[in-house]
């Protein structure tokens, strides 16, 4: 009887320590989805700088041109018309394309400006096409003096010259045609930016001495050699360039020179246009006038051509662009070489 009843027990001892062991077993970990990664933060890109607010100048407004001539605004312009490549790019540069309703075939840069409407050559514009485009603006040169200036003010059209004849006057010209067209603001920040640009080449030549700044002639064109004087912007850009033109005392504006006269002066840098198409022309017969032979910029291999005429001889904000070049041509141990284009 008793071993029936262990018998019977066998069983449920059994089912106890399969009971007991499961228990003890360590459990296994729920399956857990692991948390997502943290999303990259995407940084937002910079924001451009904004042109400053501009505050519309009152009107009517007296703004004195180049010429010294005292000319009434009555209204902020709507429609310009540009008669100089110069004054174009100035325009550009200050935002105002969208009112520039006409050019002459000269203007060529940005090359937006190549597709605006065409109302005059350089010298002469055609005042028919002038007033058929309804200028509220007229923005001349000095070469406009004479002839067209009064045929235009005879007109009753409202127009300012500009004639520069230094650095400071095309920064002046940009700042006149920005607050006549109500952009003051931007007009300031231009010069601004050019202003210290214009410095850091300034603070570097204005210690040098004589006997470090070239004599330095600057080649308009070869046959015969046209070149510039004093009271020129470019006169003054070899001046802040470190340089010294040897014809800037000789005469005003530009003039033909002797080849005499240019061999007794013995410039050590020659600098040539690349005037229109002809930089290549210009300069190559330069190299090849053996009368210019022993002078000195000949002879030390300082014959250079300006990569691009217009930054050097348009008065517009690309002068700045012109100067830095001539800069490095007249002292690369200061400012560096000019890169190959």
């Amino acid at each position: 009887m008793k071993r029936r009843i262990i018998h019977l027990l066998y069983p449920a001892i059994a089912l106890g320590l399969i009971l007991s062991v499961a228990c003890a077993a360590p459990s296994v970990p729920a399956a857990t989805t692991p948390p997502p990664a943290p999303s990259p933060q995407v940084q937002a890109p910079p924001e451009e700088p904004q042109p400053p607010a501009e505050e519309l100048p009152q009107f009517p407004m007296t703004v004195t041109d180049d010429l010294g001539r005292k000319v009434q605004i009555d209204k902020l312009p709507g429609r310009i018309v540009s008669l100089a490549p110069s004054n174009t790019e100035i325009i550009y540069a200050l935002g105002l394309e969208d009112k520039l309703v006409g050019t002459t075939d000269y203007d060529d840069y940005p090359e937006a400006a190549k597709s605006k409407p065409r109302v005059a050559n350089y010298t002469t514009p055609d005042l028919e096409k002038v007033v058929s485009v309804q200028p509220d603006l007229i923005i001349a040169e000095a070469i406009h003096e004479k002839t067209a200036l009064p045929a235009m003010e005879n007109l009753g059209l409202t127009v300012i010259v500009t004639s520069a004849h230094s650095m400071d006057t095309i920064l002046y010209d940009i700042k006149m045609i920005g607050d006549i067209n109500g952009k003051s603001r931007a007009a300031q920040a231009l010069v601004d930016s050019l202003n210290a640009r214009i410095q850091a080449v300034t603070s570097k030549t204005d210690t040098l001495t004589p006997e470090q700044r070239p004599r330095v002639l600057y080649v308009v064109w070869h046959d015969p050699i046209w070149t510039m004087g004093g009271n020129t912007f470019t006169d003054d850009l070899i001046r802040m360039a470190g340089g010294v033109n040897i014809f800037s005392n000789d005469f005003t504006e530009s003039r033909v020179v002797s080849l005499e006269s240019i061999i007794e002066k013995d410039p050590q840098v020659i600098l040539v246009s690349g005037m229109a198409t002809g930089g290549d022309l210009i300069y190559n017969n330069i190299m090849k006038e053996s009368r210019l032979s022993g002078v000195s910029a000949m002879r030390n291999n300082r014959v250079y051509k300006i990569s691009d005429a217009d930054l050097t001889e348009r008065p517009g904000p690309r002068i700045v662009d012109g100067l830095e070049e001539v800069a490095k041509l007249l002292h690369p141990e200061i400012f560096g070489t000019v890169n190959s284009k």
